[in-house]
């Protein structure tokens, strides 16, 4: 397919999925005291599957960790999987500064180190907690975990807290409890990424600068983190153009030099959102991986 073709295919995806308006959640809690550490529910809009209670899907957004992308634009895609039985769990962290002034929004630095980890570490582990409470319907013993481009990293990377150097601050004494993870274009191998320049330097920026990258890739980057032992699933549009596919099959294969097999979902003719677009054939396959997994 011609690049133009291509590149204009990518703009009317990003439109499309963009398009929706946001959905307010049924419910939503803090995990911590700062404003961007919170979680929104939604309750299953269908009846569940098999075993009664439904399966609860933790969501972690997209948005190269940057700012101005927050846990808003990921709402339509949460609600979607409500609608098709799940419960949903969508995490807020916190990102780049929040006071970047809107011509340089898409350029904000990206991620807080050690901030968006420290969120993330600590959202997980008060899920079960705040689920038995806000959200009785979903069943805290069958959980997946997805995420979307950066929020793919850092599902795969929660998802490998047990594997982390000896040391780190959010290391777990064992595997989350998790049915599985399925990443969504995530940008998962750190190396690939940077050469591919994906999201502008993102990488780079979010573990501190040039500096501090070799030093905290070990703790951050899960091609480094495996096996992890839970079983996962990376879905990627072979059009993407924001985190290319050899990001994803890079991971896949430090998996299998690791002795661990990792599917990887590979979708023709879809770009970086469809995968996260209510409107879009590939966000069903999503909910289907995500299903096959949950029950």
């Amino acid at each position: 397919m011609p690049d133009d073709v291509v590149a204009a295919r990518a703009t009317a995806e990003e439109e499309s999925a963009f398009s929706h308006p946001p959905v307010d959640p049924d419910a939503t809690a803090p995990y911590g005291d700062h404003p961007d550490q919170v979680i929104d529910f939604y309750a299953p809009k269908a009846e569940a599957g098999p075993g009664g209670a439904a399966p609860l899907v933790v969501v972690l957004h997209g948005g190269a960790w940057r700012a101005p992308y927050d846990r808003r634009h990921v709402s339509p895609f949460a609600d979607f999987l409500a609608r098709r039985g799940f419960a949903v769990a969508s995490v807020e962290y916190r990102r780049g500064p929040a006071d970047a002034a809107p011509a340089v929004a898409a350029s904000a630095v990206a991620g807080r180190w050690p901030d968006t980890f420290d969120d993330v570490a600590a959202a997980l582990d008060a899920v079960p907690a705040l689920v038995a409470k806000v959200l009785p319907q979903a069943d805290a013993r069958r959980v997946v975990l997805t995420g979307h481009s950066a929020g793919g990293h850092l599902a795969l990377w929660a998802a490998a807290r047990h594997v982390l150097p000896a040391g780190a601050p959010w290391r777990a004494d064992g595997p989350v409890p998790l049915r599985g993870v399925v990443a969504l274009a995530p940008i998962a191998d750190f190396e690939v990424a940077e050469k591919l320049d994906v999201c502008g330097g993102a990488v780079r920026q979010l573990l501190g600068g040039e500096k501090h990258f070799d030093e905290r890739r070990p703790y951050a980057d899960p091609a480094l983190l495996l096996p992890t032992g839970i079983a996962t699933t990376l879905v990627q549009g072979r059009t993407d153009l924001v985190v290319p596919q050899a990001v994803a099959e890079a991971y896949a294969d430090a998996a299998a030099k690791a002795g661990e097999v990792v599917g990887l979902t590979l979708l023709e003719d879809v770009g970086h959102f469809p995968l996260i677009d209510p409107a879009a054939d590939a966000c069903a396959v999503v909910a289907e991986e995500i299903a096959q997994l949950a029950w």
